[in-house]
C-alpha cells in the first residue's frame, strides 16, 4: 500500500508566526491556491479566540479575499449544530489558526464539521493551519514534549490527528524552539512516519503526493525507517534517546520532496517563496 494516497486538494501547512503585515507570502500562497469562494477561519485551537479572526480578515483583506468566516466550537456537540455547519456554505477552504491541537482533534473530529472540512479538500478546495493548526493536519499530532534538549524517553505525549496527510506527523515552531530532539522521538517511537518539522514563517504546499517549501526559512524531514538501532524500548524514561541511522533531509524555499518515494526532488520555485 502506498504511504499516500493522490488527493484532490491542497494543503498549506505553516510553522507559524506567519507574516501578516509585510508581503505575506504565505498568506499569498492560500490566496492563490483557493478556487473561487468562501474561506473559513477556524479558530477552534483556542481557549480564548477573540482577536484571532479580526487579525486574518484584515490580513486576507488586504490581499483581496474578503469572503471570510469564522467558525468556533467551544463544546463538541456545537460541532453538529447547524449554525456552524452553515458557515461553510460556499466554502472552498479552510483555514486551522494556532492554540493547541488537542482542541482540534477532540472538539470536531468524527462531527459533521469534520466531515464538512473533508469534503471541502475532496472537492478540490483548500485546507491550510498554522502552528497547532499545522500539527492537527498529520495522521498523528505531537501534544507534548520538552522543547531544546536531548529527547528523554518518557517525555513524549502523541494524539492522532485528523489525518489529512497520512503517514506523517508534524512540528511546528521548529528552529526557533529548538524541537529537533522531541521530532526524534517522535519517529523513534513509531518509525513508519515522517518527522516534518517546520520553522516559523515557513510553509509546506501539498499536492498529491509532494510538497514544495515557501517563505523564510527551513523544513526538516526526519524518516527512521531505516534505524538500525534504538533504545527507546529498553531504556528508563528519564535516558536520553539513542538512535542510529536515521535520515534527515533540510529544505528551504523551492526545494520540493516526494512523500510516496521519501526523497528530495530539488528546486520548483513557487510564488510565495521569500
Amino acid at each position: 500500500m502506498s504511504r499516500v494516497d493522490a488527493r484532490p486538494g491542497t494543503l498549506i501547512v505553516i510553522g507559524g508566526h506567519e507574516d501578516k503585515d509585510g508581503d505575506k507570502h504565505i498568506l499569498q500562497a492560500i490566496v492563490d491556491a483557493l478556487p473561487p469562494g468562501r474561506l473559513v477561519v477556524a479558530t477552534i485551537a483556542s481557549y480564548e479566540p477573540e482577536g484571532y479572526f479580526d487579525t486574518y480578515k484584515q490580513a486576507f483583506s488586504g490581499l483581496g479575499l474578503t469572503d471570510l468566516v469564522e467558525v468556533y466550537v467551544e463544546e463538541r456537540r456545537e460541532a453538529s449544530e447547524p449554525d456552524k455547519l452553515s458557515a461553510f456554505d460556499g466554502a472552498t477552504g479552510v483555514f486551522f489558526s494556532g492554540g493547541d491541537q488537542l482542541r482540534i482533534s477532540s472538539q470536531m473530529g468524527d462531527t459533521p464539521l469534520e466531515a464538512r472540512v473533508r469534503k471541502i479538500f475532496a472537492a478540490g478546495g483548500v485546507v491550510a493551519g498554522t502552528s497547532a493548526g499545522a500539527s492537527a493536519l498529520g495522521e498523528t499530532m505531537l501534544v507534548r514534549g520538552a522543547s531544546a534538549e536531548s529527547h528523554r524517553i518518557g517525555d513524549l505525549h502523541l494524539a492522532p490527528g485528523l489525518g489529512l496527510i497520512p503517514d506523517v506527523i508534524i512540528d511546528q515552531h521548529f528552529a526557533e524552539r529548538g524541537r529537533i530532539g522531541r521530532l526524534l522521538g517522535a519517529v523513534a517511537l513509531n518509525p513508519r512516519i515522517l518527522g516534518i518539522g517546520i520553522d516559523e514563517d515557513t510553509a509546506i504546499v501539498v499536492k498529491g503526493r509532494s510538497f514544495d517549501v515557501i517563505g523564510a526559512g527551513a523544513v526538516y524531514v526526519l524518516e527512521a525507517t531505516d534505524a538500525t538501532h534504538s533504545n527507546i524500548a529498553e531504556a528508563q524514561p528519564e535516558s536520553a534517546l539513542s538512535i542510529f541511522d536515521v535520515r534527515l533531509h533540510v529544505l528551504s524555499a523551492g526545494d520540493g520532496f516526494d512523500l510516496g518515494a521519501r526523497t528530495p526532488i530539488g528546486r520548483r520555485p513557487l510564488k510565495g517563496a521569500a
